[in-house]
């Protein structure tokens, strides 16, 4: 006999797809939460219709970086702390003096003490070129309580239209894929949308203490468009004294955890409120697990100075673990799979208290799982720190890390 359309059985909803659909609905619940108290108590909106692409190590980075450059027809603004020597260098420059060479115009701002060891010839190719070159606070120029504030945002837009953010420094540390010691670990991130407008006026802020012409017939300052699904906040911390947005935006992340919390940072070394912060998530039952580098890192007294709080810590429950093949240096955190932040700031007091920084809070559970993925990635290839055998560790090595502590408000 012949069925029809009344004799097939109705589809019910099992409880699979209950569950899933009441996965979806809380998952919702925390992002739309957490972006709402970012908003009320940074005081900066967040917007919709972005689109995001994570760039994982410098090959992937500086290519793209490259390429939106070379496709420049308008203007160009690029910020960075550290821009030093070798062929990538070489190959920024070029890049950037034949734009201005064609018309386009062509700002780059260095930071005065990160981008100190610039080669000579290739700062005054780009100049010859038209491209116009700032300084940001020159050592020699400052105070010496001005010494001490830098500005670590490293930013890219290009036409108004694309933008680039992130833990990238133009230099040959960065090149390749984190094969070998030699080729540093690194995340940044594309953005196309209306964030866009966040990272200009990141750009703008610094541009505007260093230049006398702020902007001019060039820039057309469009309606930017919507080109993709995330919400993103762009947040920008300054140097400067008293409580900053970056605190607080660290802050309300660790506070609104309710699942998992993930961090990875080059530079780990909190203050004891920062630290408490952590180890509150893991009493309340959040998994709290922090990335950082091993071996290989490039700055072992700010190691030091995170190591400092590792026993305390691992007695919370925090799991920390260490990267083995190279310098890890990428800037990122996640939590509860529906947000991620990524950037220029670490999380040590410099970042928090002395430096000019920018970072994106990203609510998009196809971007956070992507940084998820890396994460666990990066995992495979690190070694845990075992709290127990931690706390056994050696009268030497508790020496080493005493030995920072008058001046680890500076790392």
């Amino acid at each position: 006999m012949t069925s029809t359309m009344d004799d097939r059985p109705e589809h019910r909803p099992d409880a699979a797809d209950a569950s899933a659909e009441q996965e979806t609905v809380i998952l919702a619940e925390r992002a739309l939460r957490l972006r709402r108290r970012l908003e009320r108590l940074i005081g900066i909106a967040a917007t919709e219709g972005n689109e995001l692409v994570p760039l994982r190590n410098g090959d992937a980075i500086f290519a793209a970086m490259l390429e939106s450059i070379r496709g420049a027809e308008h203007t160009v603004d690029m910020m960075t702390f550290v821009y030093w020597r070798g062929d990538i260098a070489g190959e920024f420059a070029r890049t950037l003096a034949d734009r201005a060479r064609a018309g386009v115009r062509v700002r780059l701002l260095l930071d005065g003490f990160g981008s100190r060891l610039i080669e000579k010839d290739q700062l005054a190719g780009m100049e010859a070129a038209g491209v116009q070159v700032a300084w940001f606070r020159k050592p020699l120029h400052l105070s010496p309580l001005k010494q001490n504030h830098r500005c670590h945002r490293k930013v890219l837009v290009v036409d108004e239209e694309t933008a680039f953010t992130g833990g990238v420094g133009i230099a040959e540390e960065w090149c390749g894929d984190a094969r070998n010691e030699n080729e540093w670990r690194d995340t940044h991130v594309q953005v196309r949308g209306p964030a866009v407008d966040g990272l200009a006026a990141a750009f703008a802020q610094n541009w505007a203490e260093c230049h006398e012409e702020l902007f001019d017939a060039r820039d057309r300052f469009l309606r930017t468009q919507p080109r993709g699904e995330a919400v993103v906040q762009v947040v920008r911390g300054s140097a400067s004294v008293g409580w900053q947005d970056m605190q607080t935006l660290l802050r309300v992340v660790l506070e609104s955890a309710e699942e998992r919390v993930r961090l990875t940072t080059a530079y780990f070394a909190p203050d004891a409120y920062f630290v408490e912060l952590l180890c509150a998530a893991a009493r309340r039952g959040v998994d709290v697990e922090i990335l950082l580098p091993g071996p290989h890192t490039d700055k072992r007294v700010c190691q030091l100075a995170g190591q400092l709080h590792y026993e305390d810590l691992t007695a919370s429950g925090v799991k920390i673990f260490q990267y083995q093949p190279t310098m890890m240096h990428t800037k990122a955190i996640t939590v509860d799979r529906v947000a991620s932040l990524i950037g220029s700031t670490n999380f040590n007091r410099r970042s928090l208290d002395h430096d000019e920084e920018v970072m994106l809070a990203v609510m998009d559970r196809t971007f956070t799982a992507t940084l998820d993925g890396h994460f666990d990635q990066d995992m495979k290839a690190s070694v845990l720190i075992e709290g127990g055998r931690w706390k056994r560790r050696s009268v030497v090595q508790r020496i080493r890390e005493a030995s920072v502590v008058p001046f680890r408000r500076f790392l």
